[in-house]
């Protein structure tokens, strides 16, 4: 009876301690926040969204990724806890293409695109047959042909919209000559060209600046509400209480103060 008693202590000694193991994990889990993001700027900014977190007892670990799939993939999957590298038109087309359940819980920043000169510095002194370098995906590539229209250097099919190519160019009266280049690429395409329309997170990495920029997208463009960038998390974390406490963060203060010092404009808070 006695060794009964005794083993019986040890077991429920044992799984007190394996509950208490447990407990503590949990603990650890419900203050550990794993977010995958772009380089930059979204890591960037992430490192001072670290330092707030810190003071309120989270600790966030960034994941860089160079491409716009796993991040996605590792969010439904429950490996990465949310990420920040995506505008909001693409989450939207990454959830219909792949059946994911991924929804926006903080809409963060966009990168204005800009008019870069070339071998001409000014717009009023683009020659007819000017040649322009524009980005070749679709998303940036009608972003691109919204902000030449804004300046007046070509007319769009009216309904073009967020979906223009080239061939929606009704009026062209300098006879502009565009050139479709990988985005990553635009800036080496600026000694080639008279002027190039570059996303913002390559002006960055160029070296090019917001501020000397020939036009730039308005912060106020159907393109800014399209193209912010967001924290995204699976559908149902929305309302964990690490999540709220990455949200709060990542639209603090310190962070527009960051954003708005550290790039100058090339990145633009959009909380």
């Amino acid at each position: 009876m006695k060794k009964f008693i005794s083993l019986f202590a040890a077991l429920s000694l044992a799984a007190v301690s394996v509950l208490g193991f447990a407990a503590c994990g949990k603990e650890t889990d419900d203050k550990t926040i794993k977010i995958g993001a772009s380089p930059a700027p979204h890591a960037e900014i992430l490192q001072v969204v670290k330092e707030v977190l810190e003071k309120d007892g989270y600790t966030l670990e960034i994941k860089e990724f160079n491409d716009y799939v796993l991040p996605n993939t590792a969010t439904e999957s429950g490996e990465l806890d949310a990420n920040y590298f995506q505008h909001l038109k693409y989450l939207d087309d990454f959830n219909t293409e792949n059946g994911t359940h991924l929804v926006s819980v903080a809409n963060v920043h966009y990168e204005p695109l800009g008019i870069y000169a070339g071998k001409c510095d000014s717009l009023d002194a683009l020659a007819d047959g000017a040649v322009v370098s524009v980005p070749n995906d679709t998303t940036n590539e009608a972003r691109a042909l919204l902000l030449l229209e804004a300046q007046g250097l070509i007319t769009l099919r009216e309904d073009a919209g967020l979906t223009a190519t080239v061939l929606d160019i009704t009026e062209n009266k300098k006879g502009l000559k565009f050139q479709e280049i990988e985005a990553a690429q635009l800036v080496r395409s600026l000694e080639d060209v008279d002027i190039a329309v570059i996303n913002g997170n390559y002006a960055i990495g160029g070296g090019l600046k917001i501020a000397d920029a020939l036009a730039a997208e308005a912060a106020d463009s159907d393109a800014a509400k399209t193209y912010t960038n967001a924290v995204v998390v699976k559908e149902g974390n929305e309302s964990q209480e690490k999540i709220q406490a990455l949200v709060k963060a990542i639209c603090s203060e310190e962070v527009r103060t960051f954003i708005e010092e550290e790039y100058e404009g090339a990145v633009v808070p959009q909380f």
